[in-house]
């Protein structure tokens, strides 16, 4: 019979079409949670037990792992975590209230420094083929709003680059978004240079021995490019996709159109970055008001 964890993750990846990424850290909070069950109350825990779950028992989970170094944004995802398991299981979860998570405002790259930015890692690069990639990639970051992984699970069937690109973002949920002709060719450039073939069904985005890009070697590469130029720790790959929507809002797009651009489920998603333009408003206000 399969482990209840097991069984929650295969749920996850077939029913609810949940990205690898947050299966794996939901199967190994319902992992944690069972054994800290098992260990608690010093006995096996089965489907059935689950049910007696009291809050108390998820208070002194939820205290195990702060002694762990979980801060609050950790502790209320793990939390969220536990909920959508014990609903799995037929369990209606404990009353319990999360840690209070202060909401974080996105900071956004000036245009200059996402430029310069893309030319450093570009510079760096040691084949003329993969610092036209890497160029191309961050310019569709910054250019068209993509998470990371969007961008590298575009296949050969992209090319050649329209003024438009179907994307499948979270829950293979698809958008169409547009492609400013500085992207577009700066993908052709790449498609020409790279030395392999991309048949419609291969990864657009190479990595250097042909096979897939990982996106650990782009966040490497941005990395050590902020470093040489001085910018901050939050200047990373997902950091650009912050910039083309506050940008976007700054020069007045529309909230609810800028919620289709960036494929988030809920205006609430979206809504973080009127926090950004007005912090930005403020900005200028006090450096330009005389009575600032």
């Amino acid at each position: 019979m399969q482990p209840l964890p097991a069984a929650y993750a295969a749920h996850l990846t077939r029913d609810r079409r949940r990205s690898a990424h947050t299966v794996r850290a939901y199967q190994a909070t319902a992992e944690r949670l069972m054994r800290f069950l098992e260990q608690h109350r010093g006995e096996g825990i089965a489907r059935d037990a689950l049910g007696s779950v009291t809050a108390s028992d998820l208070r002194a989970f939820l205290a195990q792992r702060r002694s762990d170094g979980l801060g609050n944004a950790s502790a209320a995802r793990e939390l969220s975590a536990v909920r959508g398991f014990l609903a799995w299981a037929g369990v209606e979860a404990p009353r319990l209230k999360g840690p209070r998570v202060k909401t974080g405002v996105p900071r956004p790259i000036a245009p200059d420094e996402v430029v310069a930015l893309a030319e450093e890692v570009a510079d760096d690069a040691r084949a003329p083929w993969i610092a036209a990639r890497d160029w191309a990639l961050l310019l569709l970051l910054y250019g068209a709003g993509l998470r990371i992984g969007e961008a590298l699970s575009l296949t050969g069937a992209a090319l050649p680059m329209g003024e438009t690109l179907v994307v499948t973002g979270k829950r293979s949920k698809t958008r169409v978004v547009p492609i400013l002709p500085a992207v577009a060719e700066a993908i052709a450039r790449y498609a020409d240079l790279q030395p392999w073939p991309i048949p419609r069904d291969a990864p657009l985005f190479r990595g250097a021995k042909g096979g897939p890009l990982a996106g650990g070697v782009i966040r490497r590469s941005v990395q050590g490019a902020r470093g040489r130029l001085g910018l901050g720790e939050r200047t990373t790959p997902h950091a650009l996709r912050h910039s083309f929507a506050t940008h976007l809002l700054g020069r007045g797009a529309d909230l609810r159109a800028l919620q289709e651009l960036l494929g988030h489920a809920s205006l609430s998603s979206t809504q973080v970055y009127t926090a950004v333009d007005a912090a930005h408003l403020l900005d200028v206000y006090r450096n330009a008001h005389p009575r600032a």
